[in-house]
């Protein structure tokens, strides 16, 4: 148990802020107030904002190595590339979960979600590797490894033709197996390490995989993931597959609850968001891979106004391409303020920090432990340097670290009451072996051709309604 004093350090009160003393005792918020006892060591709070760690509540941490170099295609070309170029070897998977941490860590994140991409054949192992990865850093890790029983043709809609495709490669059966060995051997919370039920998506997935997740995570008590109509494609797919929206049909099946956190829901009609709102689930809004991927910009503060808990997530590193999850508040907070011309529903930087830490917990189903700067919570805390010159000169602290672009802010990160990141830099493993590796381990590449993208363009350019007359 780890206990420490932080001391003249800055807080957001009300409509205002408040310098104040902030003591952690026993790994948890012991008391806020003005000169207190100190208590363990003294953290020189001066100049300085502490605010609850930030979720990035949705990601795939080994498409780093993809980044930067994926053709600008729309989500099901850009994921046929994707598969095309992206075999994973297991030091590839622990060198890119440590950079995800390290980055998000470095952004006002003490948690990630990772949609873990599984090597085939070595999916426990795949497993095993990312939870090593994110103990050594110190991150509290959600993984949530990602399924689907079916192949990728199969998550374009078939329009007037007729589509055949290729069988999964493993049962439903077994990948559900897989995911109840990895809850027995990894799931860990109270040492931050969580494993989520995370089918794909609707697209590649069939309903018997789905409530498989669901009875797995009504006996284990897990969380549930999935991404939820990212793409005009998925719409028109679910339509196909279930004569309903998607929602309507994650709802009939039961996969949607209060411990539901799905990414993307851009093409959600009314109806759709009123399902969510009842059952409690939340969305993960991760503008960048949207805009990046032009799959539309997903109607937040529609959700925001029917009661729906919307977070934060960065999404994979090559569909955005990075894991700066400060960038994610910023263009997921004043994207929207293009969508509805009345100002009185657009979010405010205030509200955008509270959708970034509370609203990730929620998803998560841990609002009572983090979240908020609260006495009894856990000690996953950020404070921000208001010294640099990216925040200055000085006005609303929050306002400059949402609306700005902030640049080495971070100044000490405490993830359960343990520092992990002091002055600036990450303490638990050396950044500077790992840049190394990334750099060693990786080489300078131009535009490739996809022969995956090739077999399938012609009929997605169809069915999207897409002229085909070459440029």
């Amino acid at each position: 148990m780890v206990n420490f004093t932080i001391q003249n350090v800055l807080i957001a009160v009300s409509d205002d802020y408040a310098t104040v003393d902030v003591q952690i005792v026993d790994d948890k918020i012991a008391a806020i107030a003005t000169n207190l006892q100190v208590i363990g060591t003294v953290i020189d709070g001066k100049n300085k904002l502490l605010l609850p760690g930030f979720f990035n509540a949705h990601t795939h941490s080994s498409e780093m190595w993809q980044r930067g170099i994926m053709s600008i295609f729309p989500l099901e070309l850009w994921l046929a590339e994707l598969y095309d170029f992206a075999p994973l070897d297991p030091e590839q998977v622990y060198l890119s979960a440590l950079g995800t941490a390290v980055e998000t860590l470095l952004s006002g994140g003490t948690s990630v979600v990772d949609h873990l991409v599984l090597i085939p054949g070595l999916e426990l192992e795949t497993i095993a590797i990312a939870t090593r990865a994110y103990r050594e850093v110190g991150i509290r890790a959600f993984i949530a490894p990602l399924i689907q029983d079916e192949s990728l043709s199969a998550g374009i809609p078939s329009g007037e033709s007729t589509q055949t495709h290729e069988p999964y490669f493993r049962s439903t059966a077994a990948t559900l197996e897989i995911i109840e060995e990895a809850v027995r051997q990894f799931h860990r919370p109270d040492e931050g390490v969580n494993i989520l039920v995370a089918p794909t998506g609707i697209q590649l997935c069939t309903d018997a995989l789905f409530e498989g997740c669901t009875e797995l995570s009504d006996r284990y008590n897990l969380c549930r993931h999935s991404h939820l109509l990212e793409t005009k494609a998925q719409e028109k797919l679910a339509e196909e597959k279930y004569g309903c929206t998607a929602v309507e049909h994650l709802k009939r099946i039961g996969y949607l609850s209060n411990k539901t956190s799905l990414a993307h829901c851009v093409w959600l009609n009314d109806a759709d968001i009123a399902i969510l709102a009842e059952t409690q689930s939340t969305v993960v809004h991760n503008p960048l891979s949207n805009l990046r991927l032009g799959s539309g910009i997903a109607p937040i503060l529609k959700y925001r106004q029917a009661g729906v808990n919307v977070t934060f997530g960065c999404d994979g590193a090559s569909s955005n391409d990075s894991q700066d999850l400060l960038e994610a508040i910023k263009i997921g907070s004043i994207l929207h303020n293009i969508t509805d011309s009345d100002y009185q529903h657009w979010i405010t930087p205030r509200q955008a920090v509270e959708m970034a830490s509370l609203g990730g917990t929620k998803g998560l189903n841990i609002a009572e432990k983090l979240g908020s700067l609260t006495v009894g919570k856990q000690a996953d805390l950020v404070l921000y340097d208001l010294t640099n010159l990216s925040l200055l000169p000085r006005t609303d602290p929050i306002g400059l670290l949402v609306l700005g672009r902030p640049s080495n802010v971070v100044d000490s990160v405490w993830v359960n009451g343990k520092q992990i990141v002091a002055d600036g830099k990450v303490t638990t493993i050396n950044a500077d072996e790992l840049r190394q590796e990334l750099f060693n381990r990786s080489q300078w590449e131009t535009k490739r051709k996809s022969e995956a993208v090739a077999q399938i363009e012609l009929h997605y350019r169809t069915v999207m309604g897409l002229s085909n007359t070459k440029k």
